[in-house]
């Protein structure tokens, strides 16, 4: 006697998927608001979500590479402002 379902598709995968998911969004929103904070984090989130091998691998791509803009971004504003941070 069986009380419960077999599995029949891998946990983890459903994890992985909203991580890329998370990681483009994250990258997105970095562009406009918190890039010194968002980027890294779309950084980390698409990594993993690609080393943990998501179905949503052109979304985690994305991800990635938002989030690196977002730090170019930073940086060219960092440079043209010649500060450390940002000024109002």
């Amino acid at each position: 006697m069986q009380l419960t379902a077999p599995a029949r598709r891998r946990t983890g995968l459903r994890d992985t998927d909203g991580m890329a998911v998370a990681s483009f969004v994250l990258g997105l929103l970095g562009l406009l608001v918190l890039n010194v904070f968002l980027g890294p984090i779309a950084i980390t989130l698409a990594s993993l979500a690609l080393w943990r091998g998501t179905a949503r691998k052109g979304r985690a791509y994305l991800g990635l590479g938002l989030g690196v803009a977002d730090l170019l971004v930073l940086a060219a504003f960092m440079q043209a402002d010649h500060s450390i941070s940002w000024s109002f």
